[in-house]
């Protein structure tokens, strides 16, 4: 094992790679209560949840699709990097593809699945570097900023700090139970928020002083916190065997075989943009991770790179039969890499640590949205970074940038936030005479979305 691993080569030994193992875990450990909730619609009105997986079934759907796609990152890929059910695809799936375009969540697993092996084929045919040579710099980042903003919106949302309003649309929430006249819900909101606002600020600051897990640790607090002012529930046990899976398992299947719902205009939109998303986020953090491992070539590609982006992609299909939204690399991993972590041994041990995770659901009992939501909300800050890369001084650049950026939340659609920018940047692009330098491949994408906004909106 020691020779598969290359742990000579790469200066390691079994216990720097479990330390390294566990770190990684930790830093990742928060999609275990997230995904669920954000999948399950479980921030929705009663009479929509019915419309959504259940919880439970989720849960081990995500436990095992983090295990299985970490694993063949360690296995196969042989690189310390964690995988799981991505942030941002999940908001996608739920509140764009599910409950906007009102897809049923079945099919919506059946365009993850097709996603995903479009990718496992771009993978091992070598057109990954073309393709990614296609898109621009400036909307790749824009994409990525875009979801950020899109997660801490949803992160704000349910948990009550932004609000509806009819004169403004939003407005800050209730984020104090003194005023006189309040109604008891208007009450239990306003504590629910300020106790949101509270694991806001414990999770800033444990990040801020470097502590890797610190996202999983504020949730833990926010709920200890929550539960003794009576706003979470203590969970009745610690453990028990996974919830079942039959409700998601296979699911994606039943419109597998039906073209009439897969190939239709909203489908198509749909596919795209997991697959988008899913390849510039895989392939970013990948990179990322190995140059900061100092696994990368001389040439700065990945070592194995196929069996990397290979590993992506299955482990994205498996997740779509198994009942959960596209699993990717997690930037996360950079957690373990900083542990010391080298080899795809980390990788081995964090797989088996969502292995074990499947055995504590209950303490999901303590998953509410003022405890999630400093979590979306820091995600969506790390994801909005990409902001500064955006060449700001160019127009041309900036103006389909802005757009895609601004459009997610405030369209509350991840998919009218990149047909925006894909729409607008030829565009520019002609209008300044430089349509040369747009990829064949952008003219192609500017029909596909227009049509998206042509017959989606009828």
């Amino acid at each position: 094992m020691r020779k598969y691993f290359e742990f000579d080569k790469l200066g390691t030994n079994y216990r720097r790679e479990i330390i390294a193992g566990i770190t990684t875990f930790l830093a990742m450990a928060y999609i275990l209560a997230v995904n669920p909730f954000i999948l399950s619609g479980a921030d929705l009105p009663p009479d929509l949840k019915a419309n959504y997986p259940e919880f439970g079934a989720v849960f081990t759907a995500t436990a095992l699709a983090a295990a299985l796609g970490t694993l063949l990152m360690g296995i196969l890929g042989r690189l310390p990097i964690g995988q799981a059910p991505g942030m941002g695809l999940n908001a996608f799936f739920t509140y764009t593809v599910v409950l906007t375009m009102q897809i049923p969540w079945q099919q919506a697993l059946a365009g993850v699945f097709l996603s995903c092996t479009i990718f496992l084929i771009l993978s091992l045919t070598g057109v990954r570097e073309a393709i990614i040579k296609a898109i621009p710099q400036s909307l790749k980042y824009a994409v990525s900023a875009g979801i950020g903003l899109f997660i801490a919106f949803i992160g704000l949302k349910n948990a009550g700090i932004i609000v509806a309003n009819d004169a403004t649309f939003v407005a800050l929430g209730h984020l104090t139970f003194y005023h006189e006249g309040m109604k008891p819900e208007e009450i239990l909101a306003a504590k629910n928020a300020l106790l949101a606002v509270f694991g806001l600020i414990v999770t800033v600051i444990l990040l801020s002083r470097k502590i890797n897990a610190g996202i999983f640790i504020g949730m833990l607090i926010t709920a200890i916190t929550g539960m003794f002012f009576g706003l979470v529930n203590l969970p009745e046990q610690i453990v028990s065997a996974p919830p079942s899976l039959a409700p998601t398992f296979g699911a994606a299947f039943q419109y597998l075989g039906d073209p009439s719902a897969l190939f239709t205009m909203n489908m198509l939109i749909v596919v795209l943009t997991f697959l988008f998303v899913d390849f510039f986020d895989a392939t970013g953090t990948l990179l990322g991770v190995a140059n900061q491992a100092g696994l990368l070539r001389e040439d700065g590609n990945l070592p194995r790179p196929g069996k990397a982006l290979a590993s992506d992609a299955i482990a994205g299909m498996a997740g779509a039969v198994l009942g959960t939204s596209t699993t990717t690399a997690y930037v996360e991993s950079t957690a373990g890499v900083a542990a010391g972590g080298r080899s795809g041994f980390t990788a081995v041990v964090t797989g088996s640590m969502f292995l074990l995770a499947l055995f504590f659901s209950p303490i999901l009992a303590i998953v509410t949205p003022a405890v999630t939501a400093p979590a979306l909300i820091i995600v969506g800050v790390l994801m909005a970074s990409h902001i500064a890369k955006v060449a700001w001084d160019d127009l041309d650049e900036a103006f389909p940038a802005f757009l895609t950026i601004l459009l997610m939340p405030l369209t509350y659609s991840i998919a009218t936030g990149i047909a925006t920018g894909f729409i607008v940047y030829p565009v520019m692009k002609v209008m300044k005479g430089k349509a040369r330098e747009v990829h064949p491949a952008m003219y192609v994408l500017f029909f596909v979305f227009l049509a998206y906004f042509i017959w989606l909106r009828e």
